[in-house]
């Protein structure tokens, strides 16, 4: 009998993309996912050591996990992603039961890794000090039969002070535009119905083409490219850098029919004066007219937001800075954090480390602010009518309301009730208007006006999932690729094609 595994992820986007390989890596190595998570053979932690308590949070878990292993020795921990990254020796001396450790640039030693620390009867850890294999040329095990992650980049060139991703993560590395079209329309060659775009820094896409000289619009042109890709409904990017942020993004985004009405725009403070011990390139200034700019072109493009509270050395009139810009921006949605310090990040280090509970009090201001102003924005939602494409488990209430979930394309999570509807699956496309808004999500009990049958749906209904092939083979090259012919796919993207905060 094969061994089973099951993978944990903690942290962002990046890492379940990563996931979804680690998982393709494992099945192509005979390995089954677990039918119960808590039974597996090999229990693969994927970590994120973005906020503070990421350390505990692991170590407990391995924590938990001890009696199991010590009942069972064939049973295997593997611990990689960020912390791992981080960590390294420590966390096999913290948690000497855990078999194998691997980083952020090995993601694809880690069925040999296995079977090493298996054979050897002993721990194994390999950290990788830069990126070997792009993690997109690996197999991958689809979550999703109808949305799809694609890297378009890995790591970033950014300082920002608060920020330990470019320590773990390394430099940005950008993927050939061919290489990401091709797994773009592989995915929905497949069925799927809305890939997005990943990087740390999607916009600064690019900067390494040309022989070093970079292309700064080749992440407009990728875009544009999209848009000519058939069968692709939705396409979605996460996370723009507004310093890279130029008006040939927002023209692409509001002359391709598939590229979604929604930004994601990380803020982090509006103040100007942590914005600049933060070593964030922009001012509050520059950062509401990229707003503006963006609703003169999409006038219903929702924004949400990244913002930080209780920066060092932040004071009470930085903080109403803060609470003024995001009167003004209107985020749909804000994603609030306090202030984590990380070892080993400039920040950490900086005078004015603010007390515990002033930070939480400036939080809850915040919290609350932005909890008006959603509640606001989703109401002026009320009457619209709007396609959204059915989703699963992300609606915890839909069994007892008899509600179903789907997603806006502005990506407002929308409840509604299917009524005389029958037969409507996951990754079908419906419209629906909107009744009622609320702070986080809108009602639409009036019943479904269109119902679309989908491929994605007949894959969905029948448990099928992309096929996860990778779309090259081998360590990629970065940057300017040698000249090779011309992609099959309509493509603006001024170089040829080749073999993700």
């Amino acid at each position: 009998m094969s061994r089973s595994y099951t993978v944990r992820t903690y942290g962002c986007q990046m890492n379940v993309h990563d996931t979804e390989r680690m998982a393709g890596l494992l099945e192509e190595a005979g390995y089954a996912r677990a039918e119960d998570p808590d039974t597996a053979d090999v229990v693969v932690f994927n970590t994120c050591a973005v906020r503070e308590n990421a350390d505990n949070k692991l170590y407990g878990n391995l924590g938990h996990l001890r009696p199991r292993k010590q009942a069972n020795p064939d049973m295997q921990i593997a611990v990689g992603g960020c912390l791992a990254q981080k960590d390294r020796d420590t966390i096999t001396r913290k948690a000497p039961w855990v078999d194998v450790v691997f980083g952020t640039h090995n993601v694809h030693a880690l069925p040999t890794l296995l079977e090493r620390a298996r054979h050897n009867e002993n721990a194994q850890v390999e950290i990788a000090e830069a990126l070997e294999v792009f993690p997109s040329t690996l197999p991958a095990r689809r979550e999703s039969a109808y949305a799809g992650w694609v890297s378009i980049s890995v790591g970033c060139n950014n300082t920002c002070t608060f920020c330990i991703v470019p320590s773990l993560r390394g430099k940005e590395r950008d993927r050939r535009p061919g290489d990401v079209l091709a797994e773009v329309e592989a995915l929905a060659a497949d069925g799927v119905s809305e890939v997005t775009l990943l990087g740390q820094n999607v916009n600064a896409y690019g900067s390494d083409f040309s022989e070093g000289a970079g292309d700064r619009s080749a992440f407009s042109k990728l875009l544009r490219a999209c848009g000519d890709v058939p069968g692709l409904e939705r396409v979605r990017f996460t996370s723009p850098h507004p310093r890279d942020f130029t008006s040939d993004v927002i023209a692409a985004m509001a002359e391709t029919p598939n590229v979604c009405p929604q930004l994601h725009m990380p803020l982090q403070s509006g103040s100007d004066d942590v914005l600049r011990r933060m070593r964030r390139s922009y001012r509050s200034e520059r950062f509401l007219r990229i707003l503006a700019d963006v609703r003169a072109s999409i006038p219903h493009a929702a924004i949400s937001t990244d913002i930080i509270v209780g920066f060092p050395g932040e004071t009470e009139q930085d903080f109403q800075a803060t609470l003024e810009v995001v009167r003004q921006a209107r985020f749909a949605q804000a994603f609030t954090f306090q202030y984590s310090s990380r070892p080993g990040t400039p920040a950490a280090e900086m005078d004015g480390q603010l007390p515990k509970h002033v930070v939480q009090e400036r939080y809850e201001r915040l919290v609350a602010l932005q909890e008006e102003i959603s509640w606001a924005e989703n109401r002026a939602q009320e009457g619209r009518e709007v396609e959204l494409l059915v989703s699963t488990g992300e609606g915890r209430k839909d069994d007892a309301t008899r509600r179903l979930t789907g997603r806006a394309r502005d990506g407002r999570l929308v409840h509604f009730a299917p009524g005389e509807t029958s037969g409507i699956r996951p990754g079908d496309l419906v419209t629906v208007v909107v009744d009622r808004g609320a702070p986080h999500h809108l009602i639409a009990d009036g019943g479904v006006l269109t119902h679309r049958r989908t491929r994605a749906g007949d894959m969905a209904e029948a448990g099928e999932r992309p096929s996860g092939a990778p779309t090259t083979l081998g360590l990629p090259a970065f940057g300017q690729p040698a000249a090779q012919p011309e992609p099959v796919s309509p493509c603006a993207v001024p170089v040829t094609s080749g073999g993700a905060r």
